[in-house]
């Protein structure tokens, strides 16, 4: 610490940022104490503690003063609707526009790990000068999206609704959260109503939509059989779900199961 954070020759601000400050030695803990007694003026040390009582006694002369340090607490976001917040915050900060259906979809592809929600923020920011919109974070982040949400998508789409629902149930037991569910849906669907309403070869269809030929091969292969009233239903459905499982309804697994019901039925009345 004490030769980071000596002073520059050439009398240059310097910045030490120190992340994992819960798991650091007892010579670390000793050694910034005892510089924050006599801190550097063109030095700022940033902190970060992850949590837990390893440090303590580091905090704690912080936290009293020591050498004119401030304590910043940074709550966890452990509900979805503050991680959309979140997002919406970064891109109000930076004056752009994000598309709502956007803003979940990245939340759902990071949503156990607020550090690279954030990087993912700022990376869309950097690279895109237009708004954000589904297909941008597709583009970039539609891997992240738990597969387990497009197998029951992928089940239901082959017309097996009983496994489906078996599946959607098994992934919800197992701590899969509903809107991705619905969001992997929505994805399927709205690729094959793309491509359905194209008249021309697989080939012109990827150049003019914007998709890989596989992408659009798949949903051709997906869409067979399906009516236009049928997709305009399988699109209702998903619209209820995601109203359902975002605070709308009181039992949003039941809404899910009707999602799945209907797309095994591809849209069509029993």
């Amino acid at each position: 610490m004490a030769t980071l954070a000596s002073p520059s020759l050439f009398g240059e601000p310097r910045l030490v940022r120190v992340t994992n400050v819960e798991k650091c030695t007892d010579a670390f803990i000793t050694e910034t104490i005892s510089y924050l007694g006599a801190p550097a003026d063109d030095v700022t040390l940033v902190l970060r503690h992850g949590g837990g009582v390893r440090g303590k006694k580091l905090l704690d002369a912080i936290r009293g003063g020591s050498g004119g340090g401030i304590e910043v607490q940074c709550d966890e976001l452990k509900r979805e609707t503050d991680r959309i917040d979140f997002v919406n915050a970064e891109f109000r900060a930076a004056r752009r526009k994000i598309a709502p259906s956007a803003v979940r979809t990245l939340v759902a592809a990071f949503a156990d790990d607020l550090a690279e929600l954030a990087a993912a923020c700022r990376q869309l920011l950097a690279d895109e000068a237009q708004e954000i919109t589904d297909k941008v974070v597709d583009k970039y982040y539609g891997g992240r999206v738990e597969t387990n949400a497009f197998k029951v998508a992928d089940i239901a789409l082959a017309g097996r609704s009983a496994p489906a629902i078996v599946e959607l149930r098994h992934a919800l037991s197992t701590g899969e959260a509903p809107v991705p569910i619905v969001a992997a849906f929505a994805s399927k669907i709205r690729t094959m109503a793309k491509v359905s309403a194209y008249r021309g070869s697989s080939g012109q269809a990827a150049s003019a939509l914007g998709m890989a030929p596989w992408q659009v091969q798949r949903a051709q292969r997906d869409v067979a059989g399906w009516s236009e009233a049928g997709l305009a239903n399988a699109i209702i459905s998903i619209a209820e779900a995601d109203t359902a499982v975002k605070g709308g309804s009181r039992d949003a697994h039941y809404a899910l199961e009707v999602m799945v019901r209907t797309i095994a039925r591809r849209g069509e009345p029993r």
